[in-house]
């Protein structure tokens, strides 16, 4: 996974970021034993969710691969396994 770059995308950072945010008031919330103040937490970890997703969709993502990078990958690890 490590050679791939899975991940290292800024649509991917700041959904994370947003998200992590999120955990935190949430968790802090729920320790002070505030329901909305825990939900809103949980609504700002959605919101990490769709903001990732959206800025995926404008391009800020990582492509997918074609069909014959995907092929030659798998042609290459059976190779490197025989």
């Amino acid at each position: 996974m490590a050679g791939s770059a899975h991940g290292h995308t800024p649509a991917a950072w700041t959904g994370v970021i947003i998200s992590f945010i999120g955990f935190c008031i949430a968790g802090v919330f729920m320790v002070a034993a505030n329901i909305p103040g825990f939900w809103a937490g949980i609504g700002v970890i959605v919101l990490g969710g769709i903001v990732g997703g959206a800025m995926k969709a404008a391009g800020l993502g990582m492509p997918k691969d074609s069909a014959a990078v995907v092929a030659a990958r798998e042609a290459a690890t059976l190779q490197a396994r025989s």
